[in-house]
């Protein structure tokens, strides 16, 4: 739908800008995207489960672990700049 599909136009420009190395592709039928085949970040559309928000997730490939607790998906209704720069430095955190 719509919705989902303008965030995650704006998120594959995101990912594709801070991590170009990233190969996309589906997983479960959902926008991914792969560093040596394991899936790193992925986009899952709010329709597909029938949710109030899209979500972007990160698989425990990501490099995202701080201590002994941190979040690996975050809820998205839209994205503002500020937003955007949020996923940028989540993405370049979690590739790096």
């Amino acid at each position: 739908p719509p919705p989902d599909r303008a965030i995650a136009e704006r998120v594959h420009a995101i990912v594709r800008t801070v991590a170009p190395h990233l190969a996309p592709r589906t997983w479960y039928g959902m926008p991914a995207y792969a560093r040596d085949g394991d899936v790193v970040c992925f986009f899952q559309p709010a329709a597909k489960f029938k949710a109030r928000y899209a979500t972007l997730g990160f698989s425990d490939k990501a490099n995202l672990d701080k201590g002994t607790m941190w979040p690996s998906s975050f809820a998205l209704v839209g994205l503002t700049a500020a937003d955007e720069t949020k996923i940028a430095a989540l993405v370049r955190r979690a590739v790096s």
